[in-house]
């Protein structure tokens, strides 16, 4: 066997959707990582423990009582200038709510993995996507993953992003429970020294404000009248100028690294689609699957992938649907009070951009629910049958058979 060949093979180790994420954070580099287990991600902070006993994590591990906790742990470690982990799923990521809003409100450049369950209400241990809708608007950037390679790049680009010295803001990298978290897949491993190449930017930015024993940095201190409007207006600005920040992250992710994935969406034979599907996170797969299969039989259909959900990317999903003959969403979580899914709001609120056109709703894979080849199938047949001006239902709970 050649060098080169056994350096190839070195690249590559079979790992679960949590293990990619142990893996990839450990190669940021983080200073500070903050843990504590719960169902579907233990294993992310189990691999991280690994790390740091033997030896190939070196960082502070803040081993806390709850996730609450947790977040406020790495929340204080950004503000005092460290690079951060934590790990956390559903009645976590729910427990961590009011730290959620301090350290986007900080601006602190927290980079935190959510893996996708369904949170409390009805006790469900399984995969669904609310717990990620519930924190929507706590002022994170929210990224979403399709398979174990992309968790591992996304946490890797999620570090670009969050200390961008334009952005300055909190990130999410949500990825399935269940189906991606427990799933061994080959995933591609770059060297130490690659990651720290790709990171290597950061540290060509201004140092950013940060706590320092004796100096003064305002944290935490009440806001009130328009000082607390301009805040709030910066944060605003900062989640707006991301949208492109993290197009040009993926960018240079590609040419570092051969990979890269569209940006905040990745659209799949969408060239000449009539109709196209949206849809997110590991149902992605089967949707291709479907998509080419229909393709074959003749039909125009094209698939949508939304990559980041949060700044929601108006324009280039605007762009990308304009023209299209019949759009569908599949969501895999619930917009209570509106009786619809919440993907599928955020895309209806687009519908002024572009254009009268049949939009359906299609929610699918609630509580570990398969969402399977016939039921994509089905979403493709209903929006032909809608691009053909026929009668549709507007939201299909497709697992129910409605």
């Amino acid at each position: 066997m050649t060098q080169a060949l056994k350096k190839e093979i070195k690249k590559y180790k079979v790992l679960t959707g949590n293990g990619a994420a142990a893996y990839a954070a450990r190669l940021c580099r983080p200073d500070v990582v903050s843990l504590y287990p719960i169902t579907p991600q233990s294993e992310v902070i189990e691999q991280l423990e690994n790390f740091h006993a033997n030896g190939t994590l070196e960082a502070e591990m803040i081993r806390v009582e709850g996730e609450n906790s947790a977040q406020n742990a790495v929340c204080a470690a950004a503000m005092a200038g460290a690079r951060v982990f934590t790990a956390t799923s559903s009645y976590g990521l729910v427990f961590m709510y009011d730290a959620m809003f301090q350290t986007a409100g900080y601006r602190a450049p927290v980079v935190m993995v959510n893996v996708n369950r369904e949170p409390p209400g009805i006790h469900a241990v399984c995969s669904g996507q609310q717990d990620m809708i519930a924190t929507r608007d706590t002022g994170w950037i929210q990224l979403i993953a399709e398979s174990g390679q992309e968790i591992f790049d996304l946490v890797i680009q999620a570090y670009r992003l969050a200390e961008d010295e334009a952005v300055q803001l909190p990130v999410m990298v949500n990825y399935d429970g269940y189906y991606l978290s427990f799933l061994a897949e080959s995933i591609e491993l770059p060297e130490q020294s690659e990651v720290d190449r790709y990171l290597a930017p950061l540290k060509e930015q201004p140092p950013r404000p940060t706590l320092v024993p004796g100096s003064s940095l305002g944290c935490g201190a009440h806001g009130l009248g328009m000082g607390f409007v301009e805040l709030r207006r910066k944060h605003m600005a900062a989640m707006a100028r991301s949208r492109q920040t993290f197009e040009e992250i993926d960018a240079a992710f590609g040419e570092e690294f051969g990979r890269s994935y569209g940006g905040q969406i990745e659209e799949y034979r969408t060239e000449d689609a009539e109709i196209v599907l949206l849809t997110s996170g590991s149902a992605v797969g089967t949707a291709r699957t479907v998509v080419d299969a229909k393709r074959a039989e003749g039909v125009k259909v094209g698939l949508i992938k939304l990559r980041m959900f949060r700044p929601f990317p108006i324009e280039r999903l605007s762009a990308a649907l304009q023209g299209r003959k019949a759009i569908g969403v599949l969501d895999r979580s619930l917009c209570f009070g509106w009786d619809c899914g919440p993907i599928y709001m955020e895309v209806k609120a687009l519908l002024a951009d572009i254009g009268k056109v049949p939009l359906l709703n299609f929610i699918d894979g609630l509580a570990n629910m398969d969402i399977t080849k016939p039921n994509i199938e089905r979403m493709v047949n209903d929006l032909q049958s809608a691009a053909q001006g026929e009668p549709f239902n507007p939201v299909a709970w497709v697992t129910m058979g409605e």
